[in-house]
């Protein structure tokens, strides 16, 4: 199994994560994003949206979109599982993680930032500031949505580590990149602080990964 990352993307720390929780050590490939390595022509026939991570698995089927990624680790390696078995548990544990993965991260990465510079001549700051704005407005939608339900508990979705989990581990390391303060969102933070225990979240975490600066 081959699976192309980078240090920073959030994405790829999803997937990392769950290939730990699953004990599954792939070859990695470095796709570094700053030089624009992703829109490369060899990456992009693996990925046509120039877009990390990717997994290539033994029998060369390519697999991209860490949400995708990550339900078929869970289909093929199921211990330990990642998604409840009762349906309305399964369809609270992948909304939140589409909260984060599809209504929140894709306005935050490198190639919209690089567009907000470039087309729209928006300075550094102004393009932190975007990405705080929208990482609070997720901050805040997360912690109603804990906060507010008896089907909380230890993680996002009871005592059991979930996509859910995964997915708010990598909001809040993108959270901290784009200063937003975890603090305001209590719930939020006990589950990360949590999760950020195990070993699997620990091993995962961008600034554990080659390449990575030696802090944030």
């Amino acid at each position: 199994m081959k699976l192309f990352s980078f240090w920073r993307s959030l994405a790829t720390y999803r997937v990392r994560i769950a290939l730990n929780l699953k004990g599954i050590t792939p070859e990695v490939f470095e796709v570094n994003l700053p030089q624009g390595k992703q829109r490369e022509a060899d990456f992009a026939k693996i990925n046509p949206m120039m877009a990390i991570p990717a997994l290539i698995e033994d029998d060369g089927t390519v697999l991209f979109e860490s949400l995708a990624i990550l339900e078929y680790l869970d289909e093929t390696h199921p211990n330990p599982p990642l998604l409840p078995k009762e349906p309305k548990a399964r369809a609270r544990v992948r909304a939140i993680a589409q909260i984060i993965a599809a209504d929140t991260h894709p306005l935050i990465v490198p190639r919209v930032r690089e567009y907000l510079a470039h087309e729209y001549k928006i300075d550094e700051p102004g393009v932190l500031k975007w990405g705080n704005h929208w990482h609070n407005v997720s901050l805040k939608a997360l912690e109603t949505v804990l906060s507010g339900s008896r089907e909380t508990g230890r993680y996002c979705q009871g005592d059991q580590v979930t996509i859910a989990d995964i997915c708010l581990a990598g909001q809040a390391a993108g959270a901290s990149y784009f200063k937003a303060d975890l603090a305001p969102f209590p719930t939020v933070k006990r589950i990360v602080d949590e999760v950020n225990k195990i070993d699997a979240f620990a091993r995962a975490h961008p600034l554990q990964q080659p390449g990575a600066p030696a802090s944030a």
